[in-house]
């Protein structure tokens, strides 16, 4: 099933239960070009950005499904339902660009970049991901689907909304890209600091 977003991802009676995500992983030198955007956000928020929570540039990926605390004994069926989900799909190339906020740039929970270019097989890969999983027993994502790079979480934080400008400002010159070769299930470990991703199966893409 679906799991909802539970922070803590332990089941009953206190086991652990991995929390799960699928994303296509960005490489690092397009992280490092983020990293530089980052950096003159903050340094233009300076103590405004204390609360802001940055994501870790290792960790930077595009999400496609996010699954939630996941029972052990399930995940062999993530992995399968993932590689039936690319089987035949070519790598394809990804440009970001531009920035924005959800919701809202004036109350903004999560910061953003955008997918200039590969939007649409991001899209095919989401949706025969989404056909897999329900054949193995998921709930349907009602949601739709909409890529998007999120860099920052801003829940609550005073100057979310000036982060969001800030943001929107350092982005404007962005323009990087890379060949996406692989999609990854994720086990998201989570504590009082970033979020910290660990690869748990990689499903790579075809080549011709």
């Amino acid at each position: 099933m679906h799991g909802r977003d539970d922070r803590r991802g332990a089941g009953p009676g206190g086991q652990d239960v991995p929390r799960l995500f699928v994303a296509v992983p960005v490489p690092p030198e397009v992280g490092e070009a983020i990293g530089r955007v980052i950096g003159e956000v903050r340094a233009a928020l300076g103590e405004d950005g204390r609360r802001i929570r940055w994501v870790q540039l290792e960790g930077l990926h595009v999400t496609l499904r996010f699954l939630g605390p996941t029972p052990s004994d399930r995940v062999p069926l993530v992995m399968a339902a993932l590689d039936r989900a690319v089987d035949g799909e070519p790598p394809f190339e990804v440009r970001l660009a531009d920035a924005g906020a959800f919701p809202s740039a004036d109350r903004p929970r999560a910061l953003w970049l955008g997918i200039l270019r590969g939007a649409d097989s991001m899209g095919r890969l989401a949706a025969a991901l989404e056909v897999e999983l329900r054949a193995a027993g998921w709930t349907m994502e009602t949601r739709p689907f909409r890529p998007h790079m999120t860099i920052a979480r801003t829940d609550g934080a005073r100057g979310g909304p000036a982060a969001a400008v800030a943001l929107d400002r350092a982005a404007a010159g962005l323009d990087v890209g890379f060949t996406a070769a692989d999609v990854v299930l994720y086990r998201s470990h989570l504590g009082s600091g970033p979020a910290r991703y660990e690869v748990l199966h990689r499903a790579p893409l075809a080549r011709a």
